[in-house]
């Protein structure tokens, strides 16, 4: 038996529908099948949002640090014949107001000072490179405000101990002068100072007491612009900005600090009219 060229491809035709028709089917007999597997492969993760700090408190606290060295004909490296002093201050109060449930925004306040006096010292970097640097005087204190929010996230249902992540706008402004050099070769600058910083701050807070945690926070990412204005020796005028983007966890930037917890805050009371009776 033979067929021809058109007989084939009049019976394809016909069978063409049954195929397509069959297709259907077994997709809309699949289709529930999908969909109960998707129902069996959603799970709960057991994450619980609990109450850390509940809504209508008030947080109070602040940060303090203190730091200073003196060195006396002390080396290192390739410095040599360290005499000098050199102290750095720095205190930081804020205050915030739970607005929900873990979630506070606030202001904080901060002011810095640092001095550096060198005495003398010698750089020595070859036998044919090096040079001494003495009566070195640098200062500079800068002046800072700030607006957080802040979310805290804590371990399962412990009250005791929880993550916080802050978001920060801080604003700064300050002085700087730096003096070098004696008698004739006598010479120094003076620096405006203009800092703004948008960061990402992360921390963990510990309560010790009812009312009373301590915190520990770290910068992590965040983005800063620095402008100085210099004038030297009354004469000489420059200018230096910076500017960028910084995602990195530096472990010498770690804030230590104490806050305090409080139901009410009446701020107010001392100066409302007591009622006669």
């Amino acid at each position: 038996m033979s067929f021809s060229v058109k007989t084939v491809s009049a019976l394809l035709l016909m069978l063409l529908p049954l195929a397509l028709a069959g297709q259907q089917e077994q997709h809309a007999l699949a289709a529930p099948e999908a969909k109960e597997v998707q129902q069996t492969t959603a799970f709960d993760r057991g994450i619980e949002n609990s109450v850390f700090v509940p809504k209508g408190q008030w947080l109070m606290g602040g940060s303090f640090s203190y730091g200073e060295n003196t060195a006396d004909n002390y080396e290192l490296l390739i410095i040599d014949d360290i005499r000098g002093t050199n102290y750095s201050f720095k205190v930081s109060p804020y205050f915030a107001y739970f607005l929900k449930d873990n979630l506070c925004v606030g202001a904080r306040f901060g002011y810095t000072r640092s001095m550096i006096k060198l005495n003398s010292t010698s750089i020595n970097i070859s036998d044919d490179l090096n040079f001494d640097i003495e009566n070195f005087y640098n200062l500079r204190h800068v002046y800072s405000g700030s607006l957080f929010m802040r979310n805290y996230i804590s371990f399962g249902k412990s009250k005791t101990f929880a993550f916080f992540n802050e978001v920060r706008l801080t604003a700064g402004g300050g002085q700087g002068k730096h003096i070098s050099g004696t008698g004739d070769a006598l010479t120094g600058s003076y620096q405006d100072i203009l800092e703004l910083e948008l960061g990402i701050i992360p921390g963990l807070t510990i309560f010790i007491a009812n009312n009373v945690a301590v915190e520990a926070s770290v910068n992590v990412l965040g983005f800063s612009y620095k402008k100085y204005s210099q004038t030297r020796d009354r004469i000489y005028e420059g200018s230096f900005e910076h500017s960028g983007v910084d995602f990195k966890v530096d472990i010498f930037s770690i804030n230590i600090g104490v806050s305090f917890y409080f139901d009410k805050l009446n701020l107010m009371g001392p100066f409302k009219k007591k009622k006669k009776i």
